[in-house]
C-alpha cells in the first residue's frame, strides 16, 4: 500500500493499494469519530460489483446508513439530482457530524463532493473511486460540482475530502473503455510533469505498474494544490491541459463522447497547434499523438470549430475576453498562455 498526504485547507491522506476495500469502515470510524451515521453514494454499474462491500464495511464498523444509486453517465450530474440526494440525505436524519461516501467514477465523487460541501453548510465525505480515471485525478483536490445545461462544472464548490480510499482491486473490474478513459488522465500528466512517465507508458502501454502510476499522478495533483487549492491563477492552471477544448466537445456530443476521450482529443489539438505555432519541441505532437493512438485513444473531432467554439466561450477558465490555455513547450513541460477569442479560435484551428 502507498500512503500520500495532501496538505490543503484540509489535510488528508490518500491510500493507495490492493484489498483496501473492507477497512473503508474502520477507516471512516477513525476519521469522523462523531459519526453515526452515513449515506454512500454510487451508481446502478458500481453498486452491483462494489457496493455490498462497501455497505458491510461501513455498517460493521458500527455505521447506520444506506446506499443512494444513480444511474451510471455524466448525464446524471446535474442539480437536479444534487437536490434528489440532499432530500434523500435529510430523509436518512444525517447531522453535521455524520459522514457521505463516494464509491464510484468521477461523475458519483463529483456530485457527492458538492453534496457534501453545501448539505448543512459542509460535512465530511469519503472518495472512493472506483475508475483509474477518478483515481489519479477527480477524487484529489476537492473539486467538486455538477453540469448545467451552458456547460460542465458550472455549479460547484472546494470542499476537501475527510480521506481517499484507492483499492487497485476496483480497478479490475472496469470495462476496457473505461479504463482506457482514465489513461488520458494518466499522459496529461506526463505531459505536464515527467518526461520519464512518459516514457515508461511508451514501453509498458496499458500494462504500466497500477499502483505506482496512480501514486505518481496522485503526488503531481498534491503538489498543484498545496500551492494553488482554489485554482486562483497558479499552477492548478496546469491541469486544464486539453480540457477547455474536451469541455466543449462533451456538451456537443450531449456527452456521447466521454470525459477521458475528449481529453485526449483537447491535448492532441493543443499539441498540434502548438506544434504548428513554433511554441514546442518539434517532436511533442508526434510523440503526444502516437501515445494517445497506442492507447486506442482519438486524437480528432469531426465537430466543426465553430460549433465548439460557444461552449468554449463560456467555460468557467474564460475571465473577461480572454482565456487561461495551457500550452507544452516539452514533454514534461507545459505553461499558461493567455488568449482573446480571436487567437484562440486560429489557435485551435491550426491543431484540428
Amino acid at each position: 500500500m502507498i500512503s500520500i498526504d495532501v496538505r490543503a485547507s484540509r489535510s488528508y491522506q490518500v491510500q493507495i493499494g490492493q484489498g483496501l476495500l473492507p477497512g473503508l469502515g474502520q477507516s471512516a470510524k477513525a476519521l469522523c469519530p462523531k459519526a453515526e451515521r452515513f449515506v454512500l453514494v454510487t451508481d446502478d454499474a458500481v453498486a452491483p460489483l462494489w457496493g455490498g462491500r462497501a455497505l458491510e464495511s461501513l455498517r460493521a464498523a458500527g455505521l447506520a446508513g444506506e446506499a443512494y444509486i444513480l444511474p451510471h453517465g455524466e448525464a446524471s450530474k446535474t442539480a437536479e439530482n444534487l437536490i434528489t440526494l440532499l432530500d434523500s440525505m435529510t430523509g436518512q436524519r444525517l447531522t453535521r457530524s455524520d459522514c457521505i461516501v463516494a464509491l464510484g467514477g468521477g461523475m458519483t465523487g463529483d456530485l457527492t463532493g458538492l453534496a457534501a460541501a453545501v448539505y448543512m453548510r459542509g460535512i465530511d465525505y469519503i472518495q472512493v473511486p472506483t475508475t483509474l480515471l477518478a483515481a489519479v485525478d477527480s477524487s484529489v483536490g476537492g473539486k467538486t460540482a455538477v453540469d448545467l445545461p451552458a456547460g460542465k462544472n458550472l455549479m460547484g464548490a472546494f470542499w476537501q475530502p475527510a480521506y481517499v480510499l484507492c483499492d487497485t482491486d476496483t480497478l479490475a473490474t472496469l470495462p476496457g473503455d473505461i479504463f482506457t478513459d482514465g489513461c488520458a488522465e494518466v499522459i496529461k500528466y506526463a505531459v505536464l510533469f515527467d518526461d520519464g512517465l512518459f516514457s515508461l507508458l511508451e514501453r509498458e502501454g496499458k500494462d504500466f505498474p497500477r499502483e505506482e502510476v496512480i501514486a505518481q499522478c496522485v503526488r503531481f495533483k498534491r503538489d498543484v494544490v498545496g500551492e494553488d487549492e482554489r485554482d486562483a491563477g497558479g499552477r492548478r492552471g496546469l491541469l486544464n491541459l486539453g480540457h477547455t477544448l474536451a469541455h466543449a466537445i462533451e456538451a456537443c456530443s450531449d456527452f456521447s463522447v466521454s470525459h477521458g476521450k475528449a481529453v485526449a482529443i483537447g491535448t492532441a489539438v493543443v499539441c498540434r497547434a502548438a506544434g504548428k505555432n513554433n511554441l514546442c519541441a518539434p517532436e511533442v505532437p508526434e510523440r503526444v499523438c502516437a501515445l494517445l493512438q497506442k492507447f486506442g485513444l482519438p486524437t480528432e473531432t469531426d465537430i466543426p470549430l465553430d460549433r465548439l467554439m460557444e461552449p468554449m466561450l463560456s467555460d468557467k477558465k474564460h475571465a473577461g475576453s480572454h482565456i487561461n490555455l495551457v500550452v507544452p513547450e516539452k514533454i514534461g513541460l507545459c505553461s499558461m498562455r493567455s488568449m482573446d477569442d480571436t487567437a484562440l479560435y486560429h489557435f485551435m484551428e491550426a491543431g484540428m
